[in-house]
């Protein structure tokens, strides 16, 4: 069967890329969105020494797993004080840069609650205004700067939304490994397994083609390789240098297939018992691989190239090498029962991004 493979943003990579923002920006004025401690390590700073002029404010109050509660009042103030401004420019992690991606649209009413409304129905809708988005990271992980989703917790309700428009697709990724040298090893350490995570969700997806296949076999077997390393070596700019190249391999892969069970199952633990997204989204992935084992004979095939083991053996290998760094891959460990773990790896199957998974349709 034929497949299609589309992914609009222009990627510029390399220590020292941040010097082509002046470049992406041109002529345009932008709000440059960051996260509060961006400003005492230096990356406003360097953001505004080549920008210059073109930054016309700063919002720095992001919040971690962004909710609807506080970004009400960003994308108010948003739209009424920088609405003639062209572009975003998002400097951060992933938290960050999906909040940029709920800033930079609006729905036709210009009211935050109707596209709250809109994304409760899971509504696509034409904003009536937006603004170009140029997506900058500063973890080694996320890959939101190459695809067009923006996670929105509403936690009032105990819901997960996704923003996912053709507007919210970035226009321009600068990947810069230098920025992420200040991520201490808890962050590095989250955001290299969140990268993990959409490789291998990459592979046990029906959504799966030729080319994401390319990029998260290399994505996976780069971070499974470099990661341990890293976390040990964190001022080894080598290795930050593979590991945002990893995470871009797999946004890049990602951004076709979508997530899938692991994911799924990873909201849940998130809005209920307060895992961080990147161990959230990570300790299923040992038994989420033996799930997906004998399902479909050319995803085994693929599979097989992520490890050095044979693929019978790689969900014990992979458990091993999670709780070397000191990732538990028990739901009990985390404070979950075993009553409450089945009903949500049900309940994940059955959801949006657990039907993505190869074997959803058996259980």
């Amino acid at each position: 069967m034929g497949w299609t493979y589309h992914n609009p943003v222009a990627v510029t990579f390399g220590n020292g890329s941040i010097e082509a923002l002046p470049s992406i920006l041109g002529s345009r004025r932008a709000v440059l969105v960051a996260f509060p401690e961006a400003a005492s390590l230096g990356h406003l700073d360097t953001v505004r020494a080549h920008a210059r002029a073109a930054i016309a404010g700063v919002i720095d109050d992001v919040e971690p797993n962004p909710d609807v509660a506080h970004l009400r009042e960003l994308h108010t103030r948003f739209w009424h004080e920088f609405a003639a401004c062209e572009a975003i420019v998002a400097l951060g992690g992933g938290s960050t840069l999906d909040t940029a991606k709920v800033l930079a649209v609006t729905p036709p009413s210009g009211d935050f609650d109707a596209l709250v409304a809109q994304l409760a129905a899971n509504a696509p809708f034409v904003p009536a205004r937006s603004k170009a988005l140029i997506a900058i990271p500063t973890t080694a992980g996320t890959g939101s700067e190459v695809t067009p989703w923006a996670t929105v917790w509403d936690r009032a309700s105990g819901r997960k939304h996704s923003l996912h428009l053709r507007e919210t697709w970035p226009e321009a990724a600068i990947v810069d490994p230098q920025l992420c040298a200040s991520a201490p090893r808890s962050i590095t350490l989250q955001s290299g397994l969140d990268a993990l995570s959409h490789s291998l969700e990459a592979v046990w997806n029906v959504n799966a083609n030729g080319v994401s296949d390319t990029l998260a076999v290399s994505a996976a077997r780069r971070m499974l390789h470099v990661l341990p390393q890293l976390v040990e070596r964190l001022a080894d700019a080598a290795l930050r240098e593979q590991a945002s190249l990893a995470a871009l391999e797999a946004g890049l892969a990602f951004s076709n297939t979508r997530t899938a069970l692991a994911h799924s199952i990873s909201y849940e633990m998130t809005l209920r018992h307060g895992l961080p997204h990147g161990i959230a989204c990570s300790f299923t992935l040992p038994l989420v691989l033996e799930r997906a084992i004998g399902r479909r004979a050319d995803r085994d095939a693929v599979l097989a190239q992520v490890f050095d083991v044979a693929l019978a053996r790689a969900p014990e290998w992979l458990a091993a090498w999670l709780e070397s760094l000191g990732v538990s891959t028990r739901f009990e460990s985390y404070g979950v029962a075993a009553d409450e773990s089945r009903a949500m790896i049900a309940g994940a199957l059955d959801g949006m991004r657990g039907r993505n998974f190869i074997g959803a349709a058996s259980g």
